[in-house]
């Protein structure tokens, strides 16, 4: 395993304790690194404005990132100036933006969704349908607790996703099966940890974990995918069960569009793209589907439009009429 400087521990713990997520202390660290290195491996606090205009210039130049990358990195950087260093980056950075235009998003037929689902690990065919069935990043649907699925009204409440948006999405009423019976193994799960002296409960947010001190060995609050096995918090070094690592799921998915002989490059978020391609081909308006996928911008979801088109703007080929 890399060893980190202690500059890099000291961001990590920070990010910790404020209750940042594994992923983006992950991605923040991952641009923090690069920009250090980028400048001879000089210290963050010797650096400012300039230097951060000029790593952001490179990553366009030499690397030519996406828009989204670039304010990814910037954003990483951001952080860094104004919580770690107490010294804000100026609003008015002049660097160049990216111009890479937005890939079209990948999106299979229903045939190939049923295909791959088909082809998943047992373990992992529940969230994958989840993915589909009801528009969910990987990482929300991970992250759900046994209470977030309410199956009188058939949906699933989302907490805190991209961007720290809450939203209620559509559950296929035909997955409340699997649903109850992933709840059962929760429970049982729960029971064991129980007899466990040092089992600290699941992980809460601050503020709830202070408001319900013990909520956190309770059914409902558990994770609906929890881990084979416990696992040390890394913020407190408490023994707790921790949620399915993405990763896994990742592999599972690429692993079952092998199986299946899918041409096209599939990942969880494929799911998600074919998930609001299928809602909007059956007739679903385009603000339902904004609202379903989370996305504060109905210009980010009219991407989908453009898959539904046939040929360019829906023109017809005058080869089709000779042939």
């Amino acid at each position: 395993m890399k060893t980190r400087s202690p500059f890099l521990n000291s961001i990590v713990e920070y990010m910790y304790r404020k209750h940042y997520a594994k992923s983006s202390i992950e991605t923040y660290l991952g641009w923090i690194s690069a920009y250090i290195h980028f400048h001879d491996k000089r210290h963050p606090a010797s650096m400012g404005d300039r230097e951060v205009e000029l790593f952001l210039d490179d990553l366009i130049l030499t690397k030519n990132v996406a828009a989204r990358t670039q304010a990814t990195a910037l954003n990483a950087l951001s952080f860094l100036y104004k919580h770690i260093l107490d010294n804000e980056l100026t609003l008015n950075l002049n660097f160049i933006k990216s111009s890479r235009q937005q890939k079209l998003p990948v999106v299979m037929t229903p045939d190939e969704v049923s295909l791959l689902l088909s082809n998943l690990h047992k373990r992992h065919h529940l969230v994958a349908s989840l993915l589909y069935g009801s528009g969910l990043r990987v990482m929300e649907a991970v992250k759900l607790r046994v209470q977030d699925i309410d199956f009188d009204y058939k949906c699933i409440r989302i907490w805190n996703g991209k961007g720290n948006k809450h939203r209620i999405v559509t559950l296929a009423q035909e997955l409340c099966p699997a649903l109850r019976n992933q709840i059962v193994q929760v429970d049982e799960y729960l029971q064991l940890d129980l007899k466990n002296d040092m089992f600290a409960g699941v992980w809460m947010p601050n503020a709830l974990a202070k408001k319900y001190p013990s909520a956190n060995k309770s059914l409902t609050w558990q994770f609906l995918f929890p881990s084979y096995k416990l696992s040390a918090d890394p913020e407190t070094g408490e023994i707790r069960r921790h949620h399915f690592d993405p990763s896994g799921v990742r592999k599972s998915i690429k692993s079952a569009a092998q199986k299946a002989k899918l041409t096209k490059p599939i990942t969880p978020h494929t799911l998600r793209h074919s998930f609001a391609t299928h809602l909007l081909q059956s007739g679903a308006d385009i603000r339902t589907v904004q609202s379903q996928l989370g996305h504060s911008d109905v210009k980010t979801t009219q991407i989908y439009t453009h898959v539904l088109q046939q040929g360019a703007n829906g023109v017809v080929s005058p080869l089709s009429k000779l042939l």
